[in-house]
C-alpha cells in the first residue's frame, strides 16, 4: 500500500500512518500523533479513559458534545448514531 502524505501539520508521521492503517479517521490520527510528538507517548496514553461510557450519557449531553466537535446532522441523530459519530472522532 502506498504511504499517505499527511502533510506538514502532522508531527509524527509514523504514528499517524499506524493509526490510519488501524482505521482511525484522519482527524483523530493527526490529533493523537501530534499529542504524542508534544510529549511522550506514555503521557498521551495515560490521558485516556477519564470520562464515562457514551452509553451512560443522556441524548442532550451527547448532542452537546457533538456540537463541540462540530458533528453535522446531530440534531436528528438517535442516541446510537450520536455514540457512533462521537467514537469516530
Amino acid at each position: 500500500m502506498p504511504q499517505r502524505d499527511p502533510g506538514p501539520s502532522v508531527k509524527d508521521p509514523e504514528l499517524y500512518e499506524k493509526l490510519r492503517d488501524e482505521g482511525s479517521s484522519k482527524e483523530k490520527a493527526a490529533r493523537i500523533a501530534n499529542a504524542a510528538a508534544r510529549s511522550s507517548r506514555e503521557d498521551v496514553a495515560a490521558k485516556g479513559g477519564r470520562s464515562g461510557s457514551y452509553e451512560d450519557w443522556t441524548v442532550a449531553d451527547l448532542r452537546h458534545r457533538a456540537a463541540e466537535l462540530d458533528v453535522t446532522g446531530r440534531s436528528t441523530m438517535t442516541k446510537a448514531e450520536l455514540v457512533d459519530a462521537l467514537r469516530s472522532r
